[in-house]
């Protein structure tokens, strides 16, 4: 095989030291050799590949070394690379290109090498306006990030005592989520404005538990109480006593309402139980009242109707037909069903009135036909007739004996109770 010398190409290094495959050559035995300004030298071989392959594989070697000479280079001149750390560098290149097995200009590889480091000194200045520059935007940084966290920590701690409890749990998770995702400062700032953040979010944690487990033991009693309502309601839905159930319902509706409010949803359902069995009543009383109003009604026209038969009853002609009639009216009347109160109370009043003419009709008979009342009539007259007799014989007496003024007083006694007399026949005679 005879030697191979590639045609020139471009490569990632010729920018810098020209094409490296020119530096290089392969002998027949397949070892690859490059050209230095001290001679020829064996950098190795390639087993199984072809000629161009292996010269390949050393170039490559020799370019991804040239890479790192120029990429150090552009730190040093950006600035972007502290002086300690880019003379560290250097002394490294200078080493692997005395060691490099690859192809390409080593002599003008070594030398670029050796003109990084006056590269170092000439470019210090701009490394440390970079560095200050640096140190500018990182502290001005700082200080934005200081005031975001302090900001959020602020208004946590302003919300720390709120009893919108909603409203500032759901803003405190966003203070959360915005300080998650604010970059972080150093340990101990980071750590005492967490303190804070984290103190604020406790304390409003700490006292909503303990506001909703009061709530939740108020709202237990305010169930209970109004499951107690419930079930009483319930036991008088289908009561028929219309009054005291109605005055119960109002007196259970004032007791729900001075139980308090409970848990909304929980209130809603309790509500519905309590309405459903309140509606129950109420809507049967009102079809019993309407049935019953209907009823009333047509009463009241047998009412009317009674009453004007009870009231033909007078005047009396004959007592004792006058009071069978009334006796059947009256059984009549007792048992025309419920009337209106308002309108029964005038017809009662009418039916009274005949009752009472009747009686007094009655008890004046009664009277005039009674024979202990007609003897002590009797007795009345013969006392005052006797009494007379006596008082006009005293009379007669005293004249005879000169007591003129004796004579005087019986004639007025026995003159007083001959009126009485006169009154007390006239009483006799009403019993013939």
């Amino acid at each position: 095989m005879s030697d191979f010398n590639p045609t020139p190409q471009a490569s990632a290094a010729s920018a810098l030291i020209g094409d490296p495959s020119a530096f290089g050559r392969v002998g027949e035995d397949g070892t690859v050799f490059v050209r230095t300004s001290s001679g020829e030298k064996a950098v190795g071989s390639y087993p199984g590949k072809t000629a161009e392959e292996a010269l390949a594989y050393f170039v490559r070697k020799f370019e991804l070394l040239a890479a790192e000479v120029a990429l150090l280079a552009a730190r040093i001149k950006s600035g972007a690379l502290v002086p300690s750390d880019a003379y560290a560098a250097v002394k490294k290149l200078r080493e692997q290109v005395k060691e490099l097995n690859g192809v390409g200009d080593l002599d003008a590889l070594s030398a670029s090498v050796e003109q990084i480091e006056p590269l170092i000194e000439g470019h210090r200045e701009a490394y440390e306006a970079k560095k200050a520059a640096e140190t500018a935007a990182k502290s001005a940084r700082r200080e934005q990030i200081l005031v975001e966290k302090e900001k959020i920590v602020a208004e946590a701690e302003s919300l720390a005592l709120s009893e919108s409890w909603k409203v500032t749990g759901d803003r405190l998770k966003v203070l959360l989520d915005e300080w998650k995702s604010a970059p972080r400062l150093d340990k101990k700032a980071d750590a005492d404005l967490w303190k804070r953040f984290s103190s604020s979010r406790n304390k409003f944690d700490k006292r909503r538990r303990t506001h909703f487990a009061a709530l939740e033991s108020v709202q237990k009693v305010v169930v209970d109480a109004k499951k107690a309502i419930i079930e009483e309601a319930e036991k008088l839905a289908t009561s028929t006593e219309w009054v005291p159930t109605a005055k119960r319902f109002k007196a259970l509706m004032d007791a729900w309402k001075a139980a308090g409010r409970g848990k909304p949803s929980d209130d809603a359902k309790l509500w519905a139980r309590f309405k459903a069995a309140q509606d129950q009543f109420f809507t049967a009383k009102n079809a019993d009242l309407e049935k019953r109003d209907t009823t009333m009604a047509a009463n009241l026209i047998k009412r009317e109707e009674l009453v004007v038969q009870i009231e033909a009853l007078l005047p009396i002609t004959n007592l004792d037909q006058a009071k069978k009639a009334l006796r059947d009216h009256l059984n009549a009347w007792s048992k025309i069903g419920m009337t209106h109160r308002d309108k029964r109370a005038s017809l009662d009043a009418r039916v009274h009135a005949v009752e009472s003419v009747i009686k007094e009709a009655e008890a004046e008979i009664w009277r005039k036909t009674d024979p202990a009342a007609k003897a002590r009539a009797a007795e009345v007259v013969k006392q005052l007739t006797d009494s007379i007799e006596s008082y006009e014989k005293i009379a007669a007496k005293s004249e005879a004996a000169g007591n003129a003024k004796k004579a005087s007083e019986a004639r007025e006694s026995a003159a007083a109770r001959k009126v009485w007399l006169a009154e007390a026949e006239k009483g006799l005679a009403e019993f013939s």
